[in-house]
């Protein structure tokens, strides 16, 4: 049988083992939960303007989110392993009581702002294909959401989730084959960084549409609810090595859909020297360029994104709401109800507020941004702490990995801030 060795490849501190590929399929799914998080719709307003405005140049910032995306998401997933708790729980028992909740609730103002954008996208694309005002499609993107969690367990919303993300993955495809891309400059791009002049905004958009807080809340606690800290030993261990395949393929599949926005983008408005302000004008501009299917395709694409990203926002606010309580996320029970109720009515308040849609979605990924140290951080002390992993502390290397991003992130946010104030 077919065997995958990467233990050459990766440090120790990650273990990874030798894995048989058909028994890794049955340990797929948490993943697949998280990475719908980052290809919804504000990561398609970011992907749009990086690619509209600034061809390839930005398609780094993607894989360097990618990576960094996938040592914290593996690193997050062994809290929740190891211990039985989710992040938000963690934090509750191992923090000051002060400290605890003022960092849990910052992480919930993150989700609130990430069910900002995919409330608002689900709506835009209710009103591109059925003409249905941007309220009305908004109300209607917030309830089908909230029934999906209220009616799914975690292994049939995964279900769900799973197939939402395959019809997004295959309508990019479909785009890229109708759309002249320059692989020679996108592979340029993927490896080359490069921040234009005024493209600050739009490099921290992109890096808070990938590395999501909520998401790294939502990951310990999936995880987490499988109990496998309750095994015996041998369990345990080979649960800590076939999460990072799970892993690995979700997040490589998130960096593929990403790229491919900015590819299209690039592709036809920047090559055009089309300036994109609204989802509407992207998929009308479609029409022309790569034809009506293109348009169809795109709006079709968005609905998904925007449905199924709702409901894992809605789930990560529940986790860390009722993390704050000491509680791992039930949907039955009165505090995850209320986390995911109180994000959803927030957001829907903060979207009837919003003046430009578009612009909307691009400075909620920015505010993810903003909190996002604030979440790696916390995740760094707990998955270092040997009171809190016991032996599954982390290494020496990994702390020195996990450091160096944090450090990156909060420098870019210290760029972005800096860009304000001179601009």
């Amino acid at each position: 049988m077919f065997l995958l060795n990467w233990s050459r490849i990766f440090p120790k501190s990650i273990h990874v083992p030798d894995v048989r590929a058909r028994e890794l399929l049955r340990y797929l799914g948490p993943g697949i939960l998280v990475t719908v998080g980052f290809i919804d719709p504000g990561n398609w307003a970011a992907n749009i303007a990086a690619g509209a405005d600034y061809g390839y140049l930005l398609l780094w910032m993607v894989t360097l989110s990618t990576v960094m995306l996938i040592v914290l998401q593996h690193n997050v997933a062994h809290l929740g392993i190891a211990t039985g708790y989710c992040l938000s729980e963690a934090a509750t028992i191992f923090l000051p009581k002060w400290l605890s909740r003022l960092v849990l609730l910052s992480a919930v103002g993150a989700a609130i702002a990430t069910a900002v954008a995919e409330i608002l996208g689900a709506a835009i694309a209710l009103r591109i294909l059925f003409d249905l005002p941007l309220l009305v499609g908004t109300v209607a993107a917030a309830l089908t959401s909230g029934v999906l969690l209220l009616t799914s367990s975690y292994q049939r919303l995964e279900k769900w989730i799973v197939g939402f993300v395959s019809l997004i993955g295959f309508s990019f495809l479909l785009e890229l084959s109708l759309a002249n891309i320059d692989w020679l400059q996108a592979a340029r791009g993927w490896v080359t960084p490069d921040i234009p002049p005024g493209a600050m905004p739009i490099v921290m958009s992109v890096l808070g549409a990938v590395v999501m807080p909520h998401n790294l809340f939502l990951h310990s606690e999936i995880i987490q609810s499988r109990q496998w800290n309750l095994e015996d030993e041998a369990m345990i261990q080979k649960q800590l090595k076939y999460e990072f395949f799970d892993t690995l393929f979700s997040m490589l599949l998130g960096w593929a859909i990403n790229s491919a926005m900015i590819l299209v983008a690039a592709a036809t408005f920047y090559q055009a020297g089309l300036h994109v302000d609204t989802l509407e004008q992207a998929e009308q501009m479609l029409r022309p360029l790569l034809g009506n299917t293109a348009s169809v395709i795109f709006a079709l694409a968005l609905l998904f994104a925007g449905f199924s990203s709702t409901s894992t926002a809605g789930m990560a606010a529940g986790s860390i709401f009722a993390g704050i309580f000491r509680e791992p996320y039930n949907i039955k029970d009165v505090h995850t109800r209320w986390g995911v109720a109180l994000t959803y009515f927030f957001a829907v308040l903060v979207i009837y507020f919003i003046s430009d849609p578009f612009i909307g979605l691009v400075y909620s990924q920015i505010i993810l941004s903003i909190q996002l140290p604030i979440t790696i951080f916390l995740q760094i002390y707990l998955t270092s702490s040997h009171r809190v992993m016991g032996k599954y502390a982390n290494k020496l290397r990994l702390k020195v990995i996990l450091a160096v991003i944090g450090i990156i992130v909060s420098l870019l946010n210290i760029g972005l801030l800096i860009d304000a104030l001179t601009s």
